[in-house]
């Protein structure tokens, strides 16, 4: 099995208040954390599965200012570049699992009309998605260790229940040569999040966003696990370096420049 990133965009930052704020707080204005975008494939060799779809290809550049809560940076390429430049043709991607709704993580799904897609029920009736490609999952294949609802997509491959940041919202998990490797959308946006147990203010059921984050945290505790986000570049980083979530010791922040 190979992991990779796929990187589409750079330099951004997000403010504190953004990344922490869900459960209320004061927060310091000055310290912002580093954004970026990257979704991510897994290469079984026999399949070639995608983990979200990057943003559309024609969003315009965010306007930034002052007030700016969450910036995603400068796009550095389109996602089907990003494919190709790693040796991916849109023909070779068998299996699309998509974490939730939002247009950051489903915006190039056209692409793939050959590709399975898999996402909760909740989420494809939210996206009305249909047709023989699409499969709704109701994770009906039991707990996924501290998770209670899963479902294998392949051996070594799960999507999980998590909602919270959407209605329909999953994380994925794949386990690879004793580590696991937790593709989990939103439900932190910065690392610094998970390390400080805060949510983000960016949930559509708060009580259930918090319990996903208890859950999170319970599984990385107890499971080596590296933890891919998709909006900074810790996500990669910690890929590049299979560096494994130690809730004890949070390594030191970089700051945007």
């Amino acid at each position: 099995m190979e992991i990779k990133a796929v990187k589409t965009y750079e330099n951004g930052f997000m403010t504190q208040a953004f990344a922490f704020g869900g459960e209320g707080g004061k927060f310091d204005a000055s310290i912002k954390y580093r954004s970026s975008i990257q979704n991510y494939l897994i290469d079984t060799g026999d399949d070639v599965i995608l983990i979200d779809t990057d943003m559309p290809s024609e969003m315009p550049p965010q306007e930034v200012d002052e007030n700016t809560p969450l910036s995603m940076g400068t796009r550095i390429t389109d996602y089907l570049s990003a494919l190709n430049e790693m040796g991916y043709d849109n023909d070779d991607v068998t299996k699309i699992l998509i974490t939730h709704k939002h247009a950051d993580h489903t915006g190039e799904l056209r692409q793939f009309p050959n590709a399975k897609v898999y996402l909760s029920k909740t989420e494809a009736e939210e996206l009305s998605l249909e047709g023989d490609n699409i499969v709704p999952v109701e994770f009906d294949d039991g707990p996924f260790y501290n998770f209670e609802k899963s479902q294998k997509i392949v051996d070594d491959v799960y999507l999980i229940e998590a909602i919270g940041h959407t209605t329909g919202n999953s994380i994925v998990i794949a386990k690879n040569d004793d580590l696991f490797y937790m593709f989990h959308g939103d439900v932190t946006y910065t690392d610094e999040a998970l390390y400080a147990n805060k949510l983000s203010v960016v949930f559509e059921d708060i009580e259930k966003a918090r319990e996903t984050l208890d859950n999170v945290r319970e599984f990385v505790k107890n499971q080596p696990t590296v933890y891919l986000s998709t909006h900074t570049p810790l996500g990669h980083e910690n890929l590049e370096n299979k560096s494994v979530i130690d809730l004890e010791n949070p390594p030191e922040s970089i700051y945007p420049k």
